[in-house]
């Protein structure tokens, strides 16, 4: 399965609330990302039938390796870009909506020409 932009944000999500939380239910993801829990529910389906997320009998959703993967990707992709707008001057709210619209799309050529850019900077 070819994974989609809003597959990438839930895995991202999951990435995210794991390094706050123990625990992660499908709620959480409710939360971050704002969706309806029936939303949620039928993508978590969607990722556990692709191999991306478990969840066990107590309903806490885990990334597999392959889901913990790309999530890394995006999350770094996110982090990368964010912080790179925000040294340019960007509003940081306004640094995070723009580095969630590219994230996603991005080559992974651009996106290393602009981490490289982005640690230049930083030095």
């Amino acid at each position: 399965m070819s994974l989609l932009e809003s597959g990438e944000n839930y895995l991202e999500a999951i990435l995210r609330l794991s390094k706050t939380q123990k625990e992660i239910h499908a709620i959480d993801i409710v939360n971050i990302l704002g969706f309806s829990k029936p939303s949620v529910s039928i993508a978590l389906k969607k990722l556990k039938e692709n191999g991306y997320i478990t969840i066990d009998e107590n309903s806490h959703i885990q990334l597999t390796d392959t889901g913990l993967s790309i999530a890394t990707k995006i999350y770094d992709r996110h982090v990368t870009i964010t912080n790179l707008f925000i040294s340019l001057g960007v509003d940081k709210k306004i640094a995070e909506i723009d580095a969630c619209k590219i994230e996603h799309d991005i080559s992974n050529e651009t996106f290393e020409a602009i981490k490289r850019l982005y640690l230049s900077l930083d030095k």
